[in-house]
This record gives structure tokens, C-alpha cells and sequence, in this order.
């Protein structure tokens, strides 16, 4: 499970370009820097045309069976779920973070980053409820890396992954199915 995420754009190079891009797209917008919670407003990139562009998105699909939000999709059932099946198919996105929390069984939290890289990119999905763009998390079992914390963690991409995640429908199953990269954490 992922229920927290960071976005920190002193260090990322890569994680301020795409917020530039995305106060000159939005003015006065609401993104959310620092500690990302559900239901925040946060870039993601996806091919809206086709061109991948960041784009401004609430992270949550509406829970219809409950109160809240979902927040993460399991990716060895998501083509089997109504919910995100259309989106799996055609609305795949990119969360560009600095890491992702995650607590063990006492309540410590841990930020997880990628050791070779400042930015961490998380598959997700997209859709469209009342005119609000909005995302999900895909996540998978834990590698070895993070097991002894949590069992779950998201989709971890490669940076050579990003636009083949977002645009090539025959690289999905294969993508949601490979052992995440090893990370680093902090407590």
C-alpha cells in the first residue's frame, strides 16, 4: 500500500521543471508540494494528446461502496475490477515523486527513494469523475527491499519507463508483472 508520498522540489531537478510547467499551465493553482495525503491535488503525467505532459490530478478515485476514497489499485487484480480496468487499458499515468512512506507494525515510518536518482516515478491511473481529474496507485508485492516494513509498494518505473508505461498498451501486463527496483529508506 502507498498512503503517503513526497514531492520535494529543492533537490529534483526533474520534479521542479514539471512543477514549472505546471504554474505556467495552472495560474493560482492548488498543488501540493512536501508530504502528498489522499485527496490532495498533485501532478501526475499522462498523454492527454500526444505528448506526455504533466497534468494537475486529485489522488483518490470515489469509494461509491464507502466513505473515502480509494487511493491504490492492486496490480494482479486491477484488470479484473470495474473500477480500473477502462483506465488500466486506456488512461495509464505517472506519479513523479522524491519517495513514498510506508509504516511497520509498531507505527514507524519510513520514506523509501531510489538510491540512484532524486525523483521516483510510481505507475498509476487516471479517470475522470464530475469533470475532476483523478489518480490511483498501482502497487505490488514488496520486494526485499522494503518486505520487513510492508508487504505491499508501489509500481516502481525506470525512468526509461515512463513513456512506455503511459503509451504502449502491449507493455503493461509485463510492466505491473517485474520485480520493483531495491530502495533506499530513511526513518
Amino acid at each position: 500500500m502507498c498512503g503517503r508520498y513526497y514531492v520535494d522540489d529543492e533537490t529534483s531537478r526533474e520534479i521542479r521543471k514539471i512543477l514549472e510547467q505546471i504554474d505556467a499551465k495552472y495560474e493560482n493553482n492548488n498543488k501540493k508540494t512536501g508530504e502528498i495525503f489522499p485527496t490532495n491535488t498533485a501532478p501526475i503525467l499522462a498523454a492527454f494528446k500526444e505528448t506526455i505532459e504533466p497534468e494537475l490530478s486529485i489522488w483518490g478515485f470515489p469509494n461509491y461502496y464507502n466513505k473515502g476514497v480509494m487511493i491504490n489499485a492492486r496490480a494482479e487484480t486491477a484488470f479484473e475490477k470495474k473500477t480500473f480496468r477502462e483506465s488500466l487499458v486506456s488512461r495509464r499515468c505517472v506519479i513523479p515523486s522524491s519517495g513514498f512512506y510506508e509504516w511497520d507494525s509498531t507505527k514507524q515510518k519510513f520514506l523509501f527513494k531510489r538510491n540512484e536518482s532524486e525523483i521516483l516515478y510510481m505507475a498509476g491511473l487516471y479517470n475522470f469523475y464530475e469533470d475532476e481529474c483523478r489518480f490511483v496507485i498501482l502497487t505490488t508485492s514488496a520486494n526485499e527491499s522494503m518486505e520487513d516494513v510492508h508487504n505491499r509498494m508501489p509500481v516502481v518505473l525506470n525512468k526509461e519507463e515512463v513513456e512506455t508505461w503511459i503509451k504502449d498498451n502491449n507493455s503493461t501486463s509485463r510492466i505491473l508483472n517485474q520485480v520493483p527496483p531495491l530502495l533506499v529508506r530513511s526513518a
